[in-house]
């Protein structure tokens, strides 16, 4: 039974496309996974939305990977993270996996002066995630939180590499350079397609941590460890959109590190 779980599909979704990132570090760390990604476009961002509203879009979203007889959900949203792994997981008896707890495991390992600081949305920040997390981790780390709400459609935009980007992150990440943090956690799954940006204006002494890389790392853990690893066949995504079919299909390739995809687009049904 196990082994016929281990090759269903693992279903990954965000607000938007910055979880592709997430499924792009899968696709390196799982080779034999079929991906099924839903990104609800029809109601990006969630990072500017309340918590209730959040986990309402998120149970969506998941009950739909459920008709895709996934056999993990992969919460590759930041936001959805903070505020709706809880009800995930009374609704779905599924292994449910967000990007926050596995970031700030890492952000602990990686610190060497205990001062950690983390960019996200709004909501990402608001909520508090990541200060909870690594106090329960270790109650002596300190941990300095940014929103950076205009990183998103510089990211969408295609200015990975510009000068104006450059001045929004000096603006963004100045404070807490001047208070000495010596990690940062890029808490958003679009900061990975940044991260060259970022390092330069964070300097050497700053270690990054990529949310993408750490969560995709967790879950091969954890589904080595409950044997629901896929050990054999040529892995594949499929992505699903709410809306912007096309726009998608054209952005897609640059987060997942290749050429365009192929996109569907599916109507989400209300629970």
């Amino acid at each position: 039974m196990a082994m016929n779980r281990a090759a269903q599909p693992i279903g990954v979704f965000d607000s938007g496309i910055g979880g592709l990132t997430v499924v792009r570090q899968m696709q390196r760390l799982l080779p034999h996974e079929q991906i099924i990604y839903l990104g609800d476009t029809a109601r990006v961002p969630y990072g500017t939305k309340s918590a209730e509203t959040v986990t309402r879009f998120a149970c969506e979203d998941a009950a739909f990977l459920a008709t895709q007889s996934v056999k993990a959900l992969v919460v590759a949203c930041n936001s959805a993270s903070a505020s709706a792994l809880p009800e995930l997981g009374e609704r779905f008896s599924l292994p449910t996996f967000g990007v926050i707890l596995p970031g700030a495991i890492a952000a602990n390992e990686a610190t060497r002066n205990g001062h950690i600081g983390v960019i996200g949305t709004q909501a990402t920040i608001r909520s508090g995630a990541y200060e909870r997390l690594v106090g329960e981790l270790n109650r002596e780390l300190r941990v300095t939180s940014q929103a950076c709400p205009l990183l998103v459609p510089l990211v969408e935009e295609g200015w990975l590499d510009h000068e104006v980007t450059d001045a929004v992150l000096r603006e963004y990440l100045a404070p807490m350079l001047v208070g000495g943090v010596d990690t940062l956690v890029l808490g958003c799954t679009h900061y990975p397609l940044l991260k060259e940006s970022i390092a330069r204006v964070a300097g050497p002494e700053v270690a990054l941590v990529d949310s993408a890389e750490t969560c995709a790392a967790f879950v091969q853990r954890e589904l080595q460890w409950q044997h629901l690893l896929a050990t054999e066949g040529e892995g594949s995504v499929r992505i699903h959109v709410t809306d912007e079919m096309e726009r998608v299909s054209e952005m897609a390739g640059r987060f997942l590190g290749g050429p365009s995809h192929a996109v569907q687009q599916v109507e989400l049904g209300v629970l």
